[in-house]
């Protein structure tokens, strides 16, 4: 766990949220991911994270919550939010194939004590 630049400044949403993708990104690499594409804008949503991991594609969703009153990060990756990655994921496929195995990956990040806590989810929902 390490604080993560940013967070817990009193920033605007898009600040904390860059911040925590990219701590994300390097938490992710030590993790053997291997980033492939940021921030996918399709017009079904974004991407936060395309990677891989050995031979499998990965779509990563990054939450990150500074305090607790709405539960964990990864709570707010709710069905809704499932649906429009799975549709930009497709956009995403149809432009640049892939043959392999794909999955979708949520990645928490929470407050915890004076540091950070990193919840990965692999596999957390099908398409």
């Amino acid at each position: 766990m390490r604080g993560l630049p940013g967070l817990s400044a009193p920033t605007h949403n898009r600040g904390r949220g860059s911040a925590a993708e990219k701590a994300a990104l390097r938490w992710l690499r030590r993790q053997g991911y291997r980033p492939l594409a940021r921030n996918v804008v399709t017009w079904a949503g974004e991407i936060d994270l395309v990677a891989a991991e050995a031979e499998t594609l990965c779509f990563i969703e990054i939450k990150a919550r500074s305090g607790g009153r709405y539960g964990p990060a990864i709570a707010a990756v709710d069905r809704r939010k499932q649906r429009r990655l799975a549709r930009a994921a497709a956009l995403f496929l149809a432009r640049r194939p892939h043959s392999g195995p794909c999955r979708f990956d949520v990645l928490g990040i929470d407050a915890a004590g004076d540091g950070w806590r990193f919840t990965l989810i692999r596999d957390a929902f099908q398409a």
